[in-house]
């Protein structure tokens, strides 16, 4: 089998080690950062029911219609890759029996599929943290999402991220509203391209997401949602605006912002990147307060979004904001091959002793010269060297290998005490 015929599937990535540091660090800030606002992590399965999807998302979404990785079982079973979490996390509490009573912080992640056409920031497996909120109905839980993901911005030293805020009532409100664009979009049918129209009598709403540059003159001038909102959800959006002003958190309130899931209700939002061209949004979400009664579990009002871990990463680099890789500290060179098999058992008792620091053992052999620049490589700061002759005396070297330092002789006994205060030492010196 050729090279050629063993590449990777379009639009799905390896994440290579010079960029794993980045989602590393992105997934370290975020579990702390939700953790420290009390919420859970929860694991759901990569594959889910095609109804499942159906029924939450809309089959008149885009996702569901074109982009969907589904087959069959042989029982004839549809099954679907999931190309969003939040229907598996409220399927998972209904199956589990989560909502009795309760009120529930959660977040998962993990890779999502979806069949688009890859591009920069774009996918066919991608990567998602979820934050969920179920049982929560008042505007404090929008509040502290938002306040939330700003402040996972403040931590990953990330700028020009503009958050666009919108209400799309409840289904009511959206249902006279849908009327009035339907209504609209009718008259205007001929400059409607192929996909708005088959979208004007099953989802009219997505129009107002066209993309399409024919269609932005017609959009522009399409009925706006705000108009048509119910008195409660006019009072929830606007505490939402009014409390985000006052702490601080700028926003821009989008009357065309309204998501591309059925699900969504009254609150939606969504975090924008200046610097990621045209697929810019980096964190989407809203209420879904009649997701899960719809699914068949109890009505529960409930709140969420999901962050584009790609997208993220993306930033991340841009900005330089990645912290550097952690190197080993001690970088152990052998020379001989009874220095070779005691080495490898002194750096396991080592390991022991300082567990708190990163041991690489040279493997493979190769001379002191071709070893020493094995630990230059691996950006060790200090080199712990054993050969025949310092075994023969129960000793073994430690040489500093970022400063213009003597290499010095140890006892094998004082090495758990004599490496870190070394350590220290270097540390103090800026080396």
């Amino acid at each position: 089998m050729s090279a050629a015929s063993l590449a990777a599937v379009r639009g799905m990535n390896d994440v290579l080690p010079a960029d794993i540091g980045a989602w590393q660090h992105l997934e370290r800030v975020s579990a702390a950062l939700f953790a420290a606002y009390g919420y859970e992590e929860l694991r759901v399965p990569v594959v889910e029911q095609t109804g499942l999807f159906k029924r939450a998302i809309g089959e008149f979404t885009d996702i569901v219609e074109k982009e969907m990785f589904t087959f069959s079982e042989a029982d004839g079973e549809s099954l679907t890759l999931r190309p969003e979490a939040t229907a598996g996390v409220a399927r998972a509490a209904i199956t589990n029996g989560l909502l009795r009573g309760a009120r529930l912080k959660l977040w998962t992640c993990g890779p999502m599929f979806r069949h688009e056409r890859p591009q920069a920031g774009r996918y066919r497996q991608f990567h998602q943290f979820s934050v969920e909120a179920l049982g929560f109905a008042g505007p404090d839980i929008d509040i502290e999402l938002i306040a939330m993901s700003a402040r996972l911005w403040k931590q990953l030293g990330l700028t020009g991220i503009t958050l666009k805020l919108n209400s799309l009532g409840t289904p009511e409100s959206r249902r006279a509203y849908r009327e009035q664009l339907v209504g609209y979009f009718t008259q205007h049918a001929a400059l409607l391209d192929a996909d708005s129209q088959r979208r004007l009598h099953g989802n009219p709403l997505r129009i107002l997401d066209s993309k399409n540059p024919a269609m932005q003159a017609v959009v522009a001038g399409a009925p706006l949602l705000p108009e048509f909102l119910d008195a409660e959800s006019r009072e929830h959006f606007a505490a939402v605006c009014a409390t985000l002003t006052a702490m601080q958190i700028p926003h821009v309130v989008d009357p065309r912002l309204v998501r591309g899931l059925d699900y969504y209700s009254r609150t939606v939002f969504e975090w924008v990147g200046d610097a990621l061209g045209s697929q810019n949004a980096v964190c989407s979400g809203g209420r879904y307060d009649g997701l899960i009664a719809q699914l068949g579990g109890p009505a529960t009002p409930a709140i969420g979004f999901a962050m584009g871990v790609e997208r993220v990463v993306m930033l991340l680099q841009q900005a330089g904001s990645v912290p550097a890789s952690a190197g080993a500290d001690v970088y152990v060179i052998t020379g001989g091959e009874r220095a070779t098999r005691a080495g490898l058992a002194l750096v396991e008792r080592l390991r022991d002793a300082l567990p708190g620091l990163r041991f690489e053992m040279n493997q493979g052999g190769g001379n002191f010269k071709a070893q020493f620049r094995r630990a230059d490589r691996s950006g060790a700061r200090l080199a712990l060297i054993l050969g025949d002759e310092e075994m023969e005396r129960g000793a073994a070297a430690l040489k500093p290998l970022r400063q213009e330092l003597a290499q010095a002789e140890t006892p094998l006994a004082e090495l758990p005490a004599r490496i870190p205060a070394l350590l220290d030492t270097l540390q103090d010196r800026g080396g």
